[in-house]
């Protein structure tokens, strides 16, 4: 039997890469979070996107922050940044804890930066980083560069997928992770939207997995941060206020759940079979019954 405690957070982030007292108070929440994650059993902690540091689009226009256009990105104090990270990752290990959280990543100069989410595994190791693959108009246009292929990892014998904000409004990229058989997808948002909490919850139902959606502090008025289980019932959540939480659940790869077991071991094999071929054998070909369709 495979289970792992997982927890889901809504924190609250610093908007401005260059402000080192909002910073450090991400960093600092984001620890003490962990700290109570790791006090309740949790084996991983999701954070938002943008955890550490989510930069508006006006704070960061080289225009001012009157009008929207290219980001200066020398207003970010990337020390501080990495120093945040590292302090997250040091304290992972201490807590024997895995932390997924959201951040902005450097790449050369004049690249712009990534908007990514970092995986630090219980031993204070980075194990791997997501690069947004779609987003938004306004990151595209003026602030982020892409990135280019899905993530995945594992804790304790389960298999846990990544994606961020918008990308739930492309359900090809839940698919994806279907195919590479995770048993969970760590939905991490900066938006204030109940839309998107339902779209994450249908891809619980639609693909058969569990799905963590973790958003912002100061949107959980709106929707909390909680964790849809296979089938999309909703079996954990934060309160719907505007302060720093945790949801906890046992994420039991052989839970007996009826809505669980219909979800994994039914509706996801009959969906993979029935995009496999499934019913090529059962169509009826040159029955002219069949192939007039003006007639009742």
């Amino acid at each position: 039997m495979t289970t792992v405690r997982w927890a889901v957070a809504q924190s609250r982030m610093a908007e401005d890469p260059g402000d080192a007292g909002a910073v450090r108070a991400a960093g600092d929440e984001i620890r003490g979070l962990m700290r109570e994650a790791a006090a309740g059993g949790a084996r991983l902690v999701q954070f938002p996107e943008g955890a550490i540091v989510y930069p508006s689009k006006y704070v960061m226009s080289s225009s001012g922050p009157g009008t929207v256009s290219d980001a200066d990105w020398e207003r970010a104090d990337w020390d501080l940044l990495r120093h945040e990270a590292e302090s997250i990752a040091r304290l992972a290990g201490e807590l024997r804890i895995w932390v997924a959280f959201g951040s902005i990543h450097p790449l050369t100069p004049p690249h712009r930066p990534h908007n990514s989410y970092y995986v630090v595994s219980d031993h204070g190791e980075l194990v791997g980083r997501y690069d947004k693959r779609f987003l938004s108009n306004t990151e595209l246009t003026w602030m982020y560069s892409p990135g280019t292929e899905p993530f995945v990892f594992e804790v304790d014998g389960v298999r846990f997928g990544v994606a961020l904000c918008i990308e739930a409004n492309f359900p090809h990229l839940f698919e994806e992770y279907e195919r590479l058989d995770v048993d969970a997808v760590l939905l991490s948002v900066m938006v204030d939207d109940a839309m998107r909490a339902e779209i994450g919850r249908s891809y619980a139902a639609l693909f058969g997995y569990w799905v963590g959606y973790s958003v912002p502090a100061q949107y959980a008025s709106t929707v909390p941060s909680g964790i849809a289980a296979p089938g999309g019932r909703w079996v954990a959540r934060c309160p719907a206020r505007d302060r720093p939480a945790l949801a906890f659940v046992d994420l039991d790869l052989a839970a007996s759940d009826d809505d669980v077991r219909v979800a994994v071991d039914l509706a996801r094999p009959w969906r993979r079979r029935a995009k496999d071929g499934l019913y090529a054998s059962s169509r009826v070909v040159g029955d002219p019954r069949s192939e007039d369709v003006t007639s009742f």
